[in-house]
């Protein structure tokens, strides 16, 4: 697997008063009925790790487990098991909820402390002097589910996030069916909140949203993106903009410049992945490019401004 061979294309500029600023460059991949329709850039099916975007991939095991079943889940609670959340307190009181519903502590979660993602959710701890804990990781949601999922199997809850545990076993098993991969094919890494991620070329990752979001038998988990946008991302998260905004699309976003976008009434997706892993730049060519697509119409401004808000210069994708 040589990287040197890739091309990534020159995504996003930014011109102040007519001068280059700042280029930030990568791959977009959209695919559908079982082909590649466009690609920018070539990425010479390099693999990348899926890092927050094997969240829904990984929730999956909700359905096939019927965990959703046995402890009464409800679709706010399985949407926080696959999001990235931001710590607020609606995302917290629902990872507590769902670790209370599994009657498993909070001390339980191995996601590691983690300030909020949200701005506002850390001043409000700051304000009342209080640390943040491991419910405040942005994977809080998918651990609670791991654990749950660990009792249910009556598995061991104390390593869970060892790659030999046959919770991880399981789920990479998953993933790897959804995404078409065969198993041990590409390199598997420890993602930040500490259990096992694989990688694999950008189409694969976009052939297992497909086949989970366009399968009615995971149509729990698609209801729970469309209909809970705010619990998958949060304040000022893409993935919950692009939801929110849209009919019928389904965003995730990953560390490491990844978005996914499903748009599951043309059974269609995209994935954006910038090399530096600018969250920026990720934002406006994702956006960018579902309106180019005529998939949404979704407005964010463009404009580079001084602390006047004087514009001097403009933000393009070249896409």
């Amino acid at each position: 697997m040589n990287h040197k061979n890739t091309e990534p294309a020159k995504l996003v500029t930014y011109v102040r008063d007519g001068l280059i600023e700042k280029e930030h460059f990568g791959y977009v991949v959209r695919y559908g009925k079982n082909h590649i329709i466009e690609k920018i850039g070539d990425d010479k099916n390099y693999p990348f790790y899926l890092r927050s975007c094997a969240k829904p991939l990984q929730a999956a095991l909700i359905i096939d487990y019927e965990l959703d079943k046995k402890y009464n889940l409800t679709e706010e609670e399985i949407a926080l098991c696959a999001a990235s959340h931001a710590g607020e307190k609606v995302h917290i009181d629902i990872v507590k909820n769902i670790l209370n519903k599994f009657e498993i502590p909070e001390e339980k979660l191995k996601c590691g402390n983690h300030a909020p993602i949200s701005r506002s959710a850390q001043d409000e701890l700051l304000l009342h002097g209080e640390k943040s804990s491991a419910i405040h990781n942005n994977c809080s949601g998918k651990h609670a589910m791991m654990l749950g999922l660990c009792k249910l199997n009556d598995w061991d809850m104390d390593n869970y996030d060892n790659i030999n545990h046959p919770l991880q076993q399981a789920i990479l098993k998953k993933i790897y069916q959804l995404c078409e991969v065969k198993t041990q094919e590409f390199p598997v890494t420890k993602d930040g909140c500490g259990v096992p991620v694989p990688s694999m070329p950008l189409e694969n990752i976009l052939k297992g949203y497909l086949n989970l979001f366009c399968n009615p038998k995971y149509e729990k988990i698609k209801n729970a993106f469309l209909n809970h946008s705010y619990t998958i991302g949060g304040e000022n998260r893409t993935d919950t903009k692009i939801i929110e905004n849209s009919k019928g699309l389904i965003a995730k976003v990953g560390a490491g410049g990844l978005c996914v976008v499903v748009n599951t009434q043309l059974e269609e997706a995209f994935i954006v992945k910038i090399c530096d892993a600018d969250m920026s730049a990720r934002e406006f060519v994702t956006i960018d490019l579902i309106n180019n697509l005529h998939w949404a119409n979704i407005q964010i401004p463009h404009n580079i401004e001084t602390n006047h808000h004087e514009t001097v210069g403009t933000v393009i994708t070249n896409l």
